[in-house]
C-alpha cells in the first residue's frame, strides 16, 4: 500500500532458497493477447502484483471476464465489444500500451490512452506508430488518445525498428499474426518474454518463426481461426536476477529456482567477474562469495545484452566493490534517479550523462531513502540489508508493482526486514 514503509535493519546474511514468480513483464502481455481469442484463456505461473492488477482492471473494462484462482488466471474475451483503454488505467501503467496491437487486430481499431508508469525514460512510442503504420493502421492523436483505424484491412509488409523494442515488436505482433500476408520485423528485440508472447500466440493459432533472433516471420491468419488454449508463464528473470545479487552482496549462498539461467548469461557472468562463484541447473541458479567484490565495467543493451532492470541491483553492487566501477546506461535515460538514493546511504557515485562512476566504499549506513522506480525500490531494500542500522524504504508502492511477497521471500533468507505504516 502506498501508506506503508519497508523497514530494515542491516548486516544481515542472506542464504537459502527462493522460488520466483512468473514474469511480470510477460504475464502483461500474455494477458493483452487474450483479446484475439474469444472464449476462456487459461495463464499459469501469473505473479501477485499489483501491475497484473491494473492490466486486469484494463481487459475488464473492454469487457473481458477475469477469474484468478492462485496464481492461474482465467481471461475470457468472448464478451469484449469496447475497443477503448481509457487513461484512468493506462497513465499509471506504460504495459497497458499493449493492448493497442491486439484491438487493432480484433476490432480495426483502437482507442488508447498515451502510456504513463514509471518514470525513468520518455519510452517514446513513434516506433509502435511506424511498425503499425506499415501494417496499414493509421493514427491520429486526440486530446491525448491515440486513436489507430485500419481504412483498407491489416496487411503484411517488412518492418524494421530503429532500436530493438520490446513493446513495439509486441505490438506489431499482435497486429500482424491477423494481417493478410507475411510480415518480417527486422531488428526485433530477443527477449525471452517475447518467445513466451509467440509461444501463446501460436498455442492460439498464430504461425510465426524466429522468435528469440532478431528476425520475426509472421505469417497472417484470419481472426476467426484463433482460438483459447492454456500456457504457463515463464519464471521472472529479473526477480531471480535480483535475489542473486542479494547473495552476492551479502555472501550467500542464495539459490533462485523456478527460471532458465540463459535468460541470465550477461547477468551472471559479470557475477562471476565481480568475484561470486555461480553454479546452474536446468531451472537454478546459485550465488555465493567468501572473498570481497571486484569492481567491474557494465552497460545496459536489449537481451541479450546486460538488461537495464539490473542495473539499479549492480551499481549496488559495485558501490560494495574494492575499486572503480564504470555502469553505461543505454536503454533509458533517467535511470540513474536511484543513485541519489544510494548516495544517502554513504555510497560514492559521480553521475556524467549515461555513465555513474561508482567507487566502492568499506560499508552502507541505514537512511531514509525513497524508491524511484520498480527496481530501485528492490535494490534499496537490499541495501538496506548489507547497511549498518535501521533502513527506511518509501514510496514500496514501485516494488508492490513488480515483486510478488517481495518482503516475506527476503524474510526467508535470513533478512530483518517488514511492512510497516508510514507513522508507525
Amino acid at each position: 500500500m502506498a501508506d506503508e514503509i519497508i523497514v530494515v535493519s542491516g548486516n544481515k546474511r542472506l542464504a537459502g532458497e527462493v522460488a520466483v514468480s512468473g514474469a511480470k513483464n510477460s504475464a502483461l502481455k500474455l494477458m493483452a493477447a487474450s483479446i484475439l481469442a474469444r472464449g476462456p484463456v487459461v495463464i499459469h505461473n501469473v505473479p501477485l502484483i499489483s501491475d497484473i492488477e491494473m492490466m486486469a482492471q484494463v481487459l475488464h473494462g473492454l469487457g473481458a471476464v477475469i477469474e484468478r484462482d492462485g496464481h492461474t488466471l482465467t481471461v475470457d474475451t468472448t464478451d469484449v465489444t469496447k475497443y477503448e483503454a481509457p487513461y484512468e488505467f493506462v497513465s499509471k501503467m506504460r504495459a497497458s500500451i499493449a493492448v493497442l496491437g491486439p484491438l487493432i487486430a480484433r476490432f480495426g481499431k483502437a482507442r488508447v490512452a498515451m502510456p504513463g508508469g514509471c518514470q525513468i525514460g520518455a519510452r517514446k512510442i513513434d516506433m509502435h506508430f511506424d511498425g503499425l503504420s506499415s501494417l496499414g493502421v493509421t493514427f491520429d492523436v486526440d486530446h491525448g488518445v491515440l486513436i489507430a483505424q485500419t481504412p483498407h484491412g491489416l496487411h503484411g509488409a517488412n518492418v524494421t525498428l530503429d532500436f530493438p523494442s520490446v513493446g513495439a515488436t509486441e505490438n506489431i505482433l499482435m497486429a500482424a499474426v491477423v494481417a493478410d500476408g507475411t510480415t518480417i520485423i527486422e531488428n526485433a528485440a530477443r527477449e525471452p518474454e517475447i518467445e513466451d508472447l509467440v509461444d501463446i500466440l501460436c498455442s492460439m493459432g498464430a504461425h510465426i518463426e524466429g522468435a528469440g533472433s532478431s528476425t520475426i516471420v509472421i505469417e497472417g491468419r484470419p481472426l476467426g481461426e484463433f482460438h483459447p488454449c492454456e500456457h504457463t508463464t515463464v519464471g521472472d528473470r529479473i526477480e531471480a536476477g535480483t535475489f542473486l545479487a542479494g547473495g552476492a552482496l551479502t555472501g550467500g549462498p542464495v539459490t533462485v529456482r523456478g527460471v532458465d539461467p540463459s535468460f541470465l548469461r550477461m547477468a551472471l557472468m559479470k557475477l562471476r567477474m565481480m568475484g561470486c562463484s555461480v553454479e546452474t541447473g536446468e531451472d537454478w541458479i546459485r550465488v555465493s562469495r567468501d572473498g570481497r567484490l571486484i569492481s567491474t565495467d557494465i552497460q545496459t543493451l536489449p537481451h541479450p545484452g546486460f538488461p537495464t532492470d539490473l542495473q539499479a541491483q549492480f551499481i549496488l553492487l559495485a558501490s560494495c566493490a574494492e575499486g572503480v566501477s564504470l555502469i553505461t546506461e543505454n536503454v533509458f535515460e533517467n535511470r540513474f534517479m536511484f543513485a541519489a538514493e544510494l548516495m544517502r546511504m554513504g555510497a560514492d557515485i559521480a553521475l556524467e550523462d549515461h555513465h555513474a562512476i561508482v567507487r566502492g566504499v568499506s560499508k552502507l549506513q541505514g537512511a531514509p531513502v525513497s524508491a524511484t522506480d520498480l527496481r530501485a525500490g528492490a535494490a534499496l531494500v537490499l541495501a538496506g540489508i548489507v547497511a549498518e542500522g535501521t533502513t527506511e524504504i518509501h514510496n514500496i508502492y514501485h516494488i508492490d508493482r513488480g515483486y510478488e511477497d517481495y518482503v516475506g521471500k527476503l524474510t526467508s533468507l535470513g533478512a530483518s526486514v517488514r511492512r510497516v505504516g508510514a507513522d508507525a
